[in-house]
This record gives C-alpha cells, structure tokens and sequence, in this order.
C-alpha cells in the first residue's frame, strides 16, 4: 500500500487520536509545560519533592543565615548534597523541560526564569560544596535551602493552578463518535454487508435507517426522510431530504430508510474538517502569552543582563572571580522570587472556586486576564439565545368542526409514540396543558411526508406543507406567514381529506436574552448574533433583542472566518456557542464560551463553561475577570517587583557607598512577598 492509499484508508479514531494528542500540545505549550504532565503527576511530584526538601530545608542555611530551627551533625552536608541532587533533577524537570520548549520557541517566559533560578541555585552550590572541602578556610555560600524551598513551591503553585483549571480537551474525540464504528453497505447484487466505517470508500452505497447516524456526507440516491443535524450544525429545525439532496455524516436520519452514495469519508467529510479547524485554531491560540509569562520574560532578560553586568564589573574592580561570581550567582536567585511561582496560582484557584459558585467554569486562565478588554461578542442564536428545543408557538383552526383542544388530542394521537424533535414538542406541549391524547390505531410513519393513522374511527394525517400543496388543500394563506417569518416549521391535520387544523412550532428566544443584550451593549460591548438559521428567522429575532449587526445561513467555516477577521484586526472578540458546528469559532475566538445545556465538543472546545445555561452570567464573567485581573497585577508587583530595588542592589550598585544587599534581607523579603500575595488573594470578591 503506497502513501497516498494509507492516507485515504486512515481510521478515523487513529485519526482523531493524533489532533488530539495535537490539541493537548498546544495546551501544553500555551501553558509553558514542555511535556506531558498531568494534575496527578504535579501532585506526586510536589509530594515526593517535599519529602526530599524537608531535611534540606532543616540541615542546610537559607542564605548563609542559620535559623532557630537548623542544626547539623557530621556528614550532614553529603545528605544535603545527596537529597538536593535528586531533588533539582527529579522536581525540577518539568522546569528544565519547559524552559527547554521556551527557548527553542525563542520566547523565554515562567519555565525560563524558574530553570534559570533552581540550575544557578544548583550548580552554584555544588561548586561551593568542593570548594567548602578542598578549601575550609574559604568558606563559599551555598543554596541549597533556595533550591529546596523554589523547587517545591514551583510545584506546587502548577499543581494548585492545574487543579483550579482542568483543560484536558477531549473536543476531537467528541467529534469523531458522531459516526457509527460500523455501516451497512450494498453490494452490486444488492445484499447488504455491515463492514467497519473505515473501509468506506467515495461512490459507495449505503443504507441508513430510521434513528441511525448517518456515516459519512453523501448523495440520497432511494428513499426520502427528515434528518436532524442539531448536533452538527447547530440548526434546531429537522430538514427534509429526498433523493438528490445531500446529507452530512454525524446528523441523525429521522423518520424514513435511505440509501445514500458516499461523497465524502476520511479527511474529506465534513466533520474531518471541522476537527482540522479546531486543531488549527487550537495551536494558534496557543501562542496567547499570559501576564505572568510576559513580566516573567521581562525578569529574565533583566536579572541575566544585570548578573552579567554584575560579574563583569566586580571582575574588573576587585580581580577577585569567586566575589564577582556570587554578586552574579546572588542577582539570578534574587530574581526568581518564590512569590512569583504562587502570585497567579492563588488568584486563578480563589476565582474558579468564586466562579463556580456562580455557574462558571473557567477552563483557560488566559480568559480571565482578556476579558477585561472585550469589544466583540459573537452569539450563536440557536440554544444560546433561544431555548435551542422545538415549542408550540401556535395552533391555528382552519375548520370551525373541530375545538382546537380536540385538535391536539388528534395530533397528539399520531405523534404520542415519535421520537423526532417535532414529535417531543407537541408532547411536551400537551403535557403541559394537561391535555391527554386520543388512542391510534394502524399507525404508519409516511416517508418525507408525515404519519398517518386512524382515531375514533376517522382517518387523520399529520403531515408537512408540500403534502397539503400536493392533495390542493385550500386555506387561509395568511394565517401561516407570521410564522413562517418568524422561522417556525408547520405540521398540518387532515381528518377525512380535509385540512381542520396548522401547529406552529419553533425555537424560542430565552427569557433574560433581551436585558442581556442590553446589559452587554452597557459595558461598551458589541453584540453581534451568528447563526446557521435561515435570513427571515435570524432578522427576526435580531430586531426582537435588538442586536444590529447578523450574519444567517453560516456554514461552521463562515463562522469561524467571521471570528478570524476580527481577530486579525486585533479585535478582542468572545464567542457564545453551544453546537459542534461552534466548535471551530470557540477555539479562535479571543475567548470562547459555551453553553452547559450545549453539546460536548461545544464545551471541550471553550474557555468558558456556562454550567447553568444562562447567558447572563457572562456579565458575572466580565466582572470576576475584572477583579481577577487587578489581583494579579497587585500580586505580581508583590511577587517580582521589589526586584526593582533587590536586583541593583544585589548587583552592587551601591557598593561605592558601602551598601551591599545582605543575603539574608533578600532572604526575608522573599518570604515577606510570599506571605502578601498569598493573603491578598483570598481578599478576591464578585459582584452578586
């Protein structure tokens, strides 16, 4: 089998699993990490490394000054050397690997500074222990204590931030069980076979039934049904198919057998190219530097010229390489405060612990640091600002023979045992008028018409209104129009050939969804509604919340290419969706956000979760992400930047003067920053 042939045959769960693997990397990368390393890992990592600091911690000086609690005994220092030893290459590889990742992307950030900090604190106090042993009289300062004590609360800083947000997006995955693992095929001779999905070829025939998934895009060529690509395209309405008309892989076939002519299968299908604008969006996103990576950048450029500087310039004065060495070796362990690896951490766990009380669930962290600068919000309409489930708007008597109560009793009694979304509204609808339907007898589902069967002895028909046109059943025109500009989707009943009644059914806007949009058009905010509804439904409700600006008829790709101009412009935009067919737009957006009640590759593709569906939380979002945002700048001034003071004099800048920082000051205002940035997180509050 040549390359080309494996390429067209691949699996697609084999398929799947490599964007996912992508996906993941992409996380990683954003996040700084530069391997795999899950919550789990942090936390045995940060518990085993805490094993190994205590006794370092106990044994060794912090600074050159010795604690109340410290004490040594001979040999001491070969354990100290021993624990550290495992502990900078056991603990501190997640550092050295990503910061590896960072410069090899020529874009230093947190990994950087921190390997920078544990490598110098190391190596530094290894060259010290054999200069201590070959030349006692010289003592040489160590820092083992600071790597110990950076090394575990590095750790645990990942593991607290990691915890907080779980970003362990399975949204390809999501996507690639839409399609069933086997199909039924036809042979020439018209038997059937049911072979695996991945051996489906372009120009096979086959056959899908009523309630089966459709396998791939494809061409009906016998039969005609209704088909529901809700969860593929994000369109509540069911769509009518008959032979000629395409179909997509991943919708549900309705109501009617079909035999379809694949067109589409393996890279080629719709759905492959919806996970190929995920991943894309995905590791470009993935290129968005958080706060904390872009001050960590700046510390890392600072403390290495200033140590440089340093080096050269006691070099030059005193002619002495170990005094020039420390000032250098001081300056690097000063500029990796332990502050810095807990001033983020402790703010992103307070805020998710406040946002999930609020019905939020952050998934990025990067969200809460550019919500602050939102111009564009894209919402999708279907489920987002409509309820995204079929209701009975109305029901319209064409006959004075019949009460409209007798006529949904009738109606009832032909859709009571359906289970197409048309089917569950009216009953929904019944159940909520306490209305009980009729018993049917010889009911017959009418493939791409309706059903048809027989109540008290009369003959009635549910059907659609190409049925109507084509027995020429006359009626008030009128009375549909308001509906059908409105988008809904209309059922006529028929009792004995004549037309007695017309149900309305469509997707009704949520409650809160106009005082919403108000709200957001408030905070100088630009609500723009995207859709793969038709232009007259999405006109409709636009002008109802009072949003200016739509785009109807978006196909997955439109959407996404919509968001990606904006972003392109260096707009701030956040996306609302709930559909598989948002998935693409959540992932390119600045920030995505999805409805709880929406599908799963709609939430594994977010930022934002909504859990309670409601899309007035989004303005307890922007105020969290408000506060959220002031508190980290806050802890990162506390957590590096007294290096604006520590760095020049750790450096020696006022050596002329006799003003050398003492090891021990640096010492005690690490920890002091410490302390501040871990109170002033919990000081974080919400707005009810």
């Amino acid at each position: 089998m040549n390359s080309s042939e494996k390429k067209h045959t691949e699996n697609p769960t084999h398929k799947m699993h490599k964007m996912d693997h992508n996906s993941m990397m992409a996380h990683e990368q954003m996040s700084g990490m530069g391997h795999s390393m899950h919550m789990g890992n942090f936390k045995q990592k940060f518990w085993l490394s805490l094993i190994l600091a205590i006794p370092i911690i106990f044994l060794s000086p912090m600074m050159g000054v010795d604690l109340p609690f410290q004490f040594t005994f001979p040999g001491s220092e070969w354990l100290v050397l021993g624990l550290a030893s495992i502990l900078f290459f056991y603990g501190g590889e997640p550092f050295l690997s990503g910061a590896k990742m960072e410069l090899k992307q020529k874009s230093p950030a947190m990994m950087t500074l921190i390997a920078m900090g544990i490598s110098v604190s190391y190596f530094y106090s290894v060259y010290a222990f054999v200069m201590n042993k070959l030349m006692p009289q010289n003592h040489v300062m160590d820092f083992f204590w600071e790597l110990a004590t950076l090394i575990v609360i590095m750790l645990l800083g990942h593991w607290i931030e990691m915890n907080a947000i779980s970003n362990a997006s399975d949204a390809v995955q999501k996507m690639a069980e839409l399609l069933p693992d086997q199909v039924k095929r036809l042979n020439k001779d018209g038997s059937e076979e049911v072979v695996p999905l991945q051996d489906v070829r372009a120009n096979d025939h086959l056959v899908v039934r009523s309630g089966d998934k459709i396998p791939a895009d494809g061409i009906i060529i016998k039969g005609s049904t209704t088909v529901d690509e809700s969860m593929v395209t994000g369109e509540s309405k069911t769509v009518e198919k008959t032979e000629k008309d395409k179909v997509i892989g991943g919708a549900v076939n309705g109501s009617g057998t079909i035999e379809i002519s694949v067109t589409g299968t393996g890279e080629t299908g719709y759905l492959s190219k919806v996970m190929d604008m995920v991943k894309k969006a995905q590791t470009e996103k993935s290129k968005l530097e958080s706060i904390s990576d872009r001050v960590a950048k700046w510390l890392f450029y600072i403390a290495l010229g200033a140590g440089i500087l340093a080096f050269v310039t006691w070099f030059i004065v005193d002619k002495d390489v170990s005094i020039a060495f420390e000032r250098m070796v001081t300056v690097f362990i000063i500029a990796c405060p332990h502050a810095l690896g807990l001033a983020i951490p402790l703010v992103i766990a307070r805020s998710t612990s406040i946002a999930a009380k609020h019905g939020l669930l952050l998934k990025n962290r990067n969200a809460l640091e550019q919500a602050n600068d939102m111009q564009y919000i894209m919402l999708d309409k279907t489920g987002t600002l409509t309820e995204g489930k079929f209701t009975v708007t109305g029901i319209e008597m064409t006959t004075n023979e019949l009460t409209q109560k007798e006529a949904l009793k009738m109606i009832g009694a032909l859709e009571n045992n359906a289970n197409h979304p048309l089917a569950i509204g009216i009953m929904n609808y019944l159940k909520e008028k306490e209305i009980s339907p009729y018993q049917a007898e010889n009911l017959q589902s009418i493939s791409g018409i309706g059903l048809i069967g027989s109540v008290n002895g009369k003959v009635i028909k549910i059907v659609n209104e190409k049925e109507v046109e084509r027995l020429h059943l006359s009626f008030d025109r009128s009375l549909k129009q308001s509906y059908q500009e409105q988008g809904n989707t209309l059922s006529y009943l028929i009792i004995e050939d004549q037309l007695v009644a017309m149900i309305a059914l469509g997707d009704v806007v949520k409650p809160d969804a106009k005082q919403f949009i108000s709200d957001i058009k408030a905070q100088g905010v630009s609500p723009v509604m995207l859709t793969g509804d038709n232009k007259i439904a999405a006109e409709s409700v636009a002008h109802y919340l009072g949003v200016e600006e739509f785009h109807s008829e978006l196909l997955p790709e439109e959407k996404e290419k919509i968001i990606q101009t904006y972003v392109n412009e260096d707009k701030k935009v956040m996306m609302v969706g709930d559909g598989i067919n948002d998935a693409p737009s959540l992932v390119r957006a600045t920030i995505g956000v999805a409805i709880g009640a929406g599908t799963d590759v709609a939430i594994d593709s977010a930022d934002v979760v909504l859990t309670d569906s409601d899309p007035k939380d989004i303005l307890r979002f922007l105020d969290l992400a408000k506060q959220t945002r002031r508190k980290m700048i806050q802890n990162l001034w506390w957590g590096a930047g007294y290096n604006i003071i520590a760095i020049p004099l750790a450096a020696g800048v006022l050596a002329p003067w006799g003003i050398i920082l003492n090891p021990a000051v640096g010492a005690i205002l690490m920890s002091l920053s410490t302390v501040i940035v871990a109170a002033n997180a919990v000081t974080l509050r919400i707005q009810n």
